[in-house]
């Protein structure tokens, strides 16, 4: 077998084999012996079919079978020989097949770029602050308040305001027809959120009880029900309720409530810890996507296609899977409107990837048990799970092997970190998109 190998770029590879005659010989004579015990021919017996016959009935697909037999045979043993591993599936484009001759074909596939050196050291990065400030412990602790708080009817009765929570039955019609999944009975809304339609709640505030109002909403075309896409609705809707949040008092007692506390001193103290470790890890978080940034910039390298198309779809699932947690409504059919921004994202992400792998094999950084067992304490810390459980689940070679790979990336985030002049600061966060109902409609 003869292999010439062709580098048609940094990622991409082309492999030109011939298989000598007497090796394609020999495929052939496997592949109709092969076939003259399971062909069936008539005014033959099974197996007795001659092989003149055999040729003339099964000859084109003879043809492929013996080139198919020789491509999967040959072609992992070139890229054994030739040290080669494809990041995709070879392309094969095979020449004519001729008895009694010679075997060629091409394999064209992707590989990892060579990278001789990588510029990490020096990065200019921007820490957000871990400290937890006084008033953001505050704020938290207001939060609780309004998730214990009881509802009470105001007393005095009075109109409807910003932050009480109503109850109502509405329908909708478009165009002069009511829809017939758009009503609902019973629907608590509040009033000044983010979650009530804005004209509901303008027409709603300052109504008293047993009130009925009708407001219209211009829905956007790309609505997630096609029924409503780019229409004008009509709301009707009759205010059934009124309540208002009572909130407990913020003392010894209410830490008892929300939790294993004896006092407030206690329950401040875990918001605190709490706060800080999210910030600690929106700021490792926000240091990481920087060195990304980094390394792109200062290293720029050709990557290959199909690990960047694979890294994209990875990012369109997480995508729809976050908003959908959310309660955002975000389908397939959204996903082609960020898809050029996710294949940039995508790309980087990738480059990024082989420059730390690069990096981790130049500083010989390896993964032993104890990072391991630690990695494995964090995720049961984060998702609440019993350290055995975790282990049990990442006892899959696959997992396992998915496991050992964050935390090479991590150690490799921390050496180039310990090397980067990083200064603090307050980057701002940009804000997501807000769910809608009317509760949504």
């Amino acid at each position: 077998m003869q292999v010439q190998v062709a580098r048609i770029s940094a990622v991409v590879m082309e492999f030109a084999v011939e298989v000598p005659a007497d090796a394609v010989k020999a495929e052939v004579e496997k592949v109709y012996a092969n076939l003259q015990r399971k062909a069936r021919v008539r005014g033959f017996r099974p197996g007795k079919a001659p092989r003149q016959v055999l040729a003339h009935l099964y000859g084109p697909q003879v043809a492929n079978d013996v080139a198919s037999a020789i491509v999967n045979e040959t072609l992992p043993k070139a890229l054994s020989e030739k040290n080669v591993q494809p990041v995709n599936q070879p392309q094969v484009e095979p020449g004519k097949f001729e008895q009694g001759a010679p075997f060629s074909y091409k394999a064209r596939f992707e590989v990892q770029p060579e990278i001789s050196d990588v510029s990490y050291e020096g990065l200019e990065l921007v820490r957000p602050p871990e400290v937890a400030a006084e008033e953001a412990v505050n704020e938290q602790l207001e939060l609780l308040r309004r998730q214990h708080a009881r509802l009470e009817a105001p007393d005095p009765a009075r109109p409807a305001q910003k932050n009480d929570v109503l109850t109502i039955d509405f329908t909708l019609a478009v165009d002069g027809k009511d829809l017939k999944d758009g009503g609902g009975e019973g629907v608590q809304v509040e009033l000044g959120s983010p979650q009530i339609l804005p004209e509901l709640d303008a027409a709603l505030a300052g109504k008293e009880l047993d009130a009925e109002v009708d407001a219209e909403v211009k829905f956007p075309d790309n609505h997630a029900n096609k029924e409503l896409s780019g229409k004008v609705g009509k709301f009707h809707v009759k205010l059934k309720d009124i309540k208002h949040r009572v909130l407990p008092a913020l003392d010894d007692e209410f830490a008892k409530d929300v939790g294993s506390f004896q006092t407030l001193v206690e329950l401040r103290a875990d918001v605190h810890t709490r706060l800080e470790k999210m910030l600690k890890d929106r700021a490792e978080h926000a240091l990481a996507e920087q060195i990304v940034e980094k390394l792109n910039e200062k290293n720029p390298l050709e990557v290959p296609p199909s690990l960047v198309e694979q890294q994209c779809r990875m990012m369109e699932y997480e995508l729809l899977q976050n908003a959908r947690r959310a309660g955002h409504r975000v389908s397939a059919e959204d996903l082609p409107k960020v898809h050029d921004q996710l294949h940039a994202d995508a790309e980087k992400k990738v480059r990024a990837g082989l420059l730390m792998a690069a990096i981790a094999k130049k500083l010989e950084v390896k993964v032993n048990d104890e990072d391991i067992q630690k990695g494995l304490e964090e995720l049961a810390a984060d998702s609440g799970k019993n350290v055995a459980k975790v282990r049990a689940e990442y006892s899959d070679p696959q997992r396992r092997q998915i496991l050992i790979g964050m935390i090479l990336e991590d150690k490799v985030l921390d050496l180039i970190e310990a090397k980067a002049k990083i200064t603090v600061g307050a980057p701002g966060e940009p804000a997501g998109p807000k769910a809608k109902s009317p509760a949504g409609a």
